[in-house]
């Protein structure tokens, strides 16, 4: 499959980035406009992520694992994130009984609508008594909620 990036140039047109990428655009536009009337041609595109969403995520994942009280390495707790979102493969385990894979949420992996997606689902998850529960365990369940509440509201825009 061809891989294309196009970009909107100081007139307003679009092009293809980089040599190779203006090449590739050109050699589309002459397929587009040579297409006859009813012919059909499919492709497929990716909205790139969103540079600040990106490091926000990152921001409140470490203000939330500096605030827990069970992970000691922030990756562990970004994976048990991910088995609680849903973000996973289920393969089956050494008894035949699923096992959640966390999924990658890397640059590449997600688009900007899928990674808005992931975070919901996150956030979601940490709302619940189970997840509240398991990152605070010594606490009262007010205390808990109170904890994802500053949290929360500490990276409120």
């Amino acid at each position: 499959m061809s891989q294309l990036v196009i970009f909107k140039n100081e007139s307003g047109k679009l092009e293809g980035f980089g040599e190779k990428g203006r090449r590739a655009w050109l050699k589309f536009l002459k397929v587009v406009e040579g297409m006859a009337p009813g012919e059909t041609l499919g492709f497929a595109y990716k909205l790139p992520r969103s540079p600040e969403h990106h490091r926000f995520f990152f921001l409140k994942l470490a203000g939330l694992f500096h605030r827990q009280e069970v992970f000691g390495d922030q990756g562990r707790l970004l994976d048990w994130l991910k088995v609680g979102a849903g973000h996973v493969d289920l393969l089956p385990g050494r008894d035949g009984i699923p096992v959640a894979i966390p999924k990658s949420i890397s640059w590449e992996a997600l688009e900007e609508h899928d990674f808005v997606e992931f975070t919901r689902a996150m956030n979601d998850f940490l709302w619940t008594p189970h997840a509240r529960a398991f990152l605070w365990p010594h606490l009262s369940e007010e205390q808990r909620y109170e904890c994802i509440d500053h949290w929360h509201r500490s990276f409120e825009r």
